[in-house]
């Protein structure tokens, strides 16, 4: 279990949220942890491969070994 403190001004648009869908407040802060962590786990796997500074191809590149130029 986690208790977090919000201002007022977010703690106000989250109850209203949930007042005007019908789902908790905790519904919508896990939703965000969720996403949160999901966008962070992708991040840092797209850094780890950056960082093996292995060869890269373009986008015109991989196109156009595709077939797909226009």
């Amino acid at each position: 279990m986690i208790a977090i403190r919000l201002d007022p001004e977010t703690e106000k648009k989250l109850a209203k949220l949930s007042q005007e869908t019908g789902r908790s407040k905790s519904y919508y802060v896990k939703q965000a942890i969720d996403n949160f962590l999901e966008e962070r786990a992708d991040y840092l796997l797209a850094l780890a491969v950056l960082e093996r500074e292995e060869p890269r191809k373009s986008i015109a590149e991989v196109r156009k070994e595709l077939g797909l130029e226009d």
